[in-house]
């Protein structure tokens, strides 16, 4: 079969896939279906040695062992440490997500108490905007005392 394609013409035969027994039938969710199991492996892709910036690879390459330089040597990777603003946000953004964790836990007892469908209990902006009331954190916080 002859292909072009941007000007470059070429000739491409496809692969003659050859499926085995034709005769094996089965049933599947109460449909006859025919089973296919392929004789013989279809063409593999040509293993092709590529680079890119300055790394080289390969396609389809049948060895998995990897060919690395014995005078390369690798440092020990630290992880970096983050900064005390960095924890102090962290802390507040979980503290923040336990907060609305622990309000949504409440509210939807609350509902199933009442007897509150789960779509009248959306109207609540709460639910709408998925935030925390401001009065919330300081009544429903946990004691900080105990932490201690």
């Amino acid at each position: 079969m002859k292909l072009t394609y941007r000007g470059v013409t070429y000739d491409y035969n496809p692969p003659q896939v050859e499926y085995g027994d034709p005769t094996q039938v089965g049933k599947y969710r109460g449909v006859d279906i025919r089973f296919r199991t392929i004789k013989k492996e279809p063409v593999q892709q040509p293993t092709l040695d590529l680079l890119y910036r300055g790394a080289a690879y390969t396609t389809n390459s049948t060895d998995s062992t990897t060919n690395a330089d014995a005078s390369t040597e690798t440092a020990p990777v630290t992880p970096a440490v983050p900064s005390v603003k960095e924890q102090a946000r962290w802390l507040m953004l979980n503290h923040h997500k336990n907060v609305k964790r622990r309000q949504q836990s409440m509210l939807s007892r609350l509902d199933a108490k009442v007897g509150l469908p789960a779509t009248e209990a959306t109207r609540f902006w709460n639910h709408i905007r998925g935030e925390a009331h401001p009065s919330f954190e300081s009544s429903y916080d946990r004691s900080h005392a105990a932490m201690s």
